[in-house]
């Protein structure tokens, strides 16, 4: 099984740098990194794990730009996101952003993906709430053709592009690894299958219960059995958590790091060798 880490690297943290070289020596497999553009002050939507919004949130790092500076200090960690917004982004910028780290970094990057939480901060880079599902899987759409092998256009219902010259591509080809975060759905699912190459669940549970669904929406979609992959995303660890998931297929866990400083994020590396 194959250990990665993800952290709310901020301004008052480790430095991607430092922490992508610790990674890499210690052996873990991967650094994914999530995405908050900003956190308005003023706010309704709730925390999803409840109590107040911990101050990493409003302080994080740009992803791209961390990841590309993790990039060039490392030559085998895989690098990803945990998770992107993609409906808050320009779908062109962000497919010429994801190439280039890929291109970069030898083809090491995830595109974790998801639909977010926050209300507030998607309505500041208009966000329709109800729609926001529909417009990931639209810029997903759209992203695809810039990396297509051939000048490829688009249609969509949110946006499109003519058939263009847009280097570099993904260098696995067509698309990086994609992998769709979310709480288990139907829906999620749906999408999951038609454009993803697997689940990216945070802290894994209720995963004996919702495999099998997975599953059927994925053969119904025409997917390969052995190409779905699942990634537990933030777990606290314990030898019998993870010897659970290994009993269930899973090939790949992101172990939760805390957003502090350089000793202790060392310290709980330490105490996560055991598991690499």
């Amino acid at each position: 099984m194959r250990i990665a880490a993800t952290i709310f690297l901020t301004d008052q943290t480790i430095t991607p740098v430092r922490l992508a070289r610790e990674l890499e020596e210690r052996g873990f497999s991967g650094l994914y990194l999530p995405e908050h553009t900003h956190i308005p002050v003023e706010r309704v939507t709730p925390y999803p794990v409840g109590g107040e919004l911990p101050p990493e949130y409003g302080r994080t790092l740009d992803p791209f730009v961390a990841l590309g500076q993790a990039s060039a200090v490392t030559e085998r960690l895989g690098l990803g996101t945990g998770i992107t917004l993609v409906a808050q982004h320009d779908p062109i910028g962000l497919a010429k952003q994801i190439a280039t780290l890929d291109h970069l970094s030898g083809g090491r990057f995830t595109l974790g993906l998801g639909f977010g939480w926050n209300k507030e901060e998607a309505a500041d880079h208009g966000v329709e709430w109800a729609t926001r599902r529909d417009l990931v899987r639209d810029r997903m759409g759209l992203m695809r053709a810039l990396w297509a092998a051939e000048p490829a256009a688009y249609e969509g219902e949110f946006g499109s592009v003519k058939a263009s010259y847009a280097h570099p591509k993904p260098v696995r080809g067509g698309a990086p690894r994609v992998l769709v975060g979310g709480a288990a759905g139907p829906k999620l699912f749906a999408h999951i299958a038609e454009y993803g190459d697997g689940w990216m669940p945070i802290g894994g549970r209720g995963l004996a219960e919702s495999l099998p669904v997975l599953r059927a929406a994925w053969a119904e979609a025409g997917r390969e059995p052995g190409d779905l992959q699942v990634v537990p995303y933030a777990v606290l660890p314990s030898a019998g958590k993870l010897a659970r998931y290994a009993g269930l297929g899973v090939e790949e866990v992101v172990l939760q790091l805390p957003a502090g400083g350089e000793g202790a994020v060392c310290k709980v590396l330490d105490e996560y060798g055991q598991y690499v």
